[in-house]
C-alpha cells in the first residue's frame, strides 16, 4: 500500500521554558533533532495542540506576565519575564531545567519504526498525549496514539485527553463515591461545555457557576438546566435553589482560590438542611465534599465553617484518577471520547497560532489569562510549506 505523506525534517523548533536563579523566566524556541522512531515508536507531525490552563501553568510558571519582554529573532524568539522574589521558593525545583511544555496534541504519523502497530499508523492521523508537544514533531510510542477517526482533522482531535476525560473523571468520580449529582465552576468554559453535555445525555442532575451573564446564556443556549452566575446579588439563594432541585453534594472547582469554594459547602448544607426531618447542632449528617482541580484564582481559598461537620475539601488531578480506576476502566472512558469527539467533546478556540506567533507579548496578554472564550489553539507547523512525497509502507 502506498500513502502519501510527508517525511520528517531533521531538525525541528521546540519550544522550552526555564527558570534562571536570578528570578527571570525563559521561553525560548530551539531546534532540535528529529529522532529516529524505534521499533515501537513513531513520529507525529503535531498539527494542532491546544494550550490548556495546565500548560500555561508549565509555560509561564510564576513569571509575571505583565513584564513579558521579547528579544532573539524572527524565526528563533525568546520572551523573559520576572519572576516576583516570593514565588521563587516555589520554582526550586525547576531552576536551570529548559522544559518542554504541552500536554497533547494532534497531527499526522511522518515517520514509524519497524513494529506492525507501529507501521499501521504510517501517515494516519493521530492524537497523542505525552507531553512536549509544543513541537514540530513528537515521538512516541505506538500505543500511546489514539487513530482518530476517518474525516477527522488535527484541530478536531488536539483536545482528545484532558478536558474530555476530565470530564468523564468527574461523572466517574462522582459514581464511585456515592454522589448524585454535580457542581461546577468556570462552567462555560470549553470543558465545562463538554461536562454540560455529557451530563444532558446520561440524566445527570448539574449545576452550572458561571461568572458573568453571557456565559449564563451560553449554557443556557446549549440546554443547561440550572445555571449560576456568581456575579449577580441573588447567587447564593440561586445556588442553594438549584442544588435542592438537584441533590448535588458533590463540586469540582476550577478556581481554587477565594471564596467560592466555602460558598458552595454552605449552600449545599442550606440545601439540606430545608430537607431536614429534624434539627442537630453538628449539621447534616450527608457527606459534601469539593475538589479542587484548577487555580485560576491564586489567591488563598478561604472559607466560613457554616457547613456542619459532614464535608471535605481536597485537590483532584486527571492522572492520578486514571491511575487509581486502572487501565481498563481508563480505556472504556477513551473508547468513549473517541466514539462522541465531534458531538459531546466537541472544542471550540478563539485563535489559532504559531510557535512563533505564541512567543509574541501581544498574544501572550490573552491566552495568558486563561479567560473562558479566549482558548488558543497552537500549530507548531503553521506556515511551513511541506512538500509530500510518497513512502512505501
Amino acid at each position: 500500500m502506498t500513502t502519501k505523506t510527508t517525511p520528517p525534517t531533521p531538525t525541528g523548533l521546540q519550544l522550552l521554558s526555564l527558570v534562571k536563579p536570578e528570578g527571570v523566566l525563559e521561553i525560548s524556541l530551539v531546534s532540535v533533532p528529529t529522532p529516529t522512531p524505534a521499533a515501537d515508536e513513531v513520529v507525529v507531525r503535531i498539527e494542532a495542540t491546544p494550550i490548556n490552563p495546565s500548560d500555561i501553568g508549565l509555560l509561564f510558571g510564576a513569571g509575571d506576565i505583565r513584564t513579558a519582554k521579547l528579544s532573539g529573532t524572527a524565526s528563533h524568539p525568546v520572551v523573559t519575564m520576572q519572576i516576583p522574589p516570593a514565588a521563587m521558593k516555589a520554582m526550586a525545583g525547576r531552576l536551570g531545567q529548559a522544559l518542554p511544555v504541552g500536554n497533547e496534541g494532534a497531527g499526522v504519523v511522518v515517520a514509524a519504526g519497524s513494529a506492525p502497530a507501529a507501521q499501521a499508523l504510517l501517515g494516519k492521523t493521530v492524537a497523542t498525549l505525552g507531553g512536549a508537544m509544543y513541537a514540530q514533531y513528537r515521538c512516541v510510542k505506538a500505543e500511546q496514539c489514539l487513530l482518530l477517526p476517518e474525516g477527522t482533522t488535527p484541530a478536531e482531535g488536539a483536545s482528545c485527553f484532558v478536558n474530555p476525560l476530565t470530564a468523564l473523571g468527574m461523572v466517574e468520580t462522582m459514581r464511585r463515591e456515592g454522589h448524585t449529582a454535580l457542581v461546577h465552576t468556570a462552567a462555560a468554559s470549553n470543558l465545562g461545555q463538554m461536562l454540560n453535555r455529557i451530563c444532558l445525555k446520561d440524566g445527570i442532575g448539574l449545576v452550572n457557576i458561571v461568572r458573568k451573564p453571557e456565559q449564563a446564556a451560553l449554557l443556557k443556549s446549549q440546554g443547561a438546566v440550572h445555571v449560576c452566575d456568581a456575579s449577580a446579588p441573588t447567587f447564593l439563594e440561586d445556588l442553594t435553589q438549584a442544588l435542592v432541585a438537584t441533590g448535588a453534594t458533590l463540586a469540582f472547582d476550577a478556581t481554587g482560590g477565594g471564596k467560592l469554594t466555602g460558598q458552595i459547602l454552605g449552600c449545599m448544607e442550606a440545601a439540606l438542611n430545608r430537607t431536614a426531618k429534624e434539627y442537630s447542632r453538628y449539621g447534616s449528617t450527608t457527606h459534601k465534599q469539593v475538589y479542587i482541580y484548577g487555580g485560576l484564582d491564586t489567591g488563598p481559598t478561604e472559607f466560613n465553617r457554616n457547613f456542619g461537620m459532614a464535608w471535605g475539601m481536597g485537590g483532584w488531578l486527571l492522572f492520578p484518577f486514571l491511575q487509581r480506576i486502572g487501565p481498563v476502566a481508563a480505556q472504556a472512558l477513551r473508547q468513549r471520547v473517541a466514539d462522541e469527539l465531534k458531538t459531546t467533546f466537541a472544542s471550540s478556540y478563539s485563535k489559532e497560532i504559531s510557535l512563533t506567533e505564541a512567543l509574541q507579548p501581544a498574544e501572550i496578554a490573552v491566552y495568558g489569562q486563561r479567560a473562558t472564550g479566549t482558548k488558543y489553539l497552537l500549530n507548531p507547523n503553521k506556515g511551513l510549506v511541506l512538500q509530500p512525497e510518497n513512502i512505501e509502507t
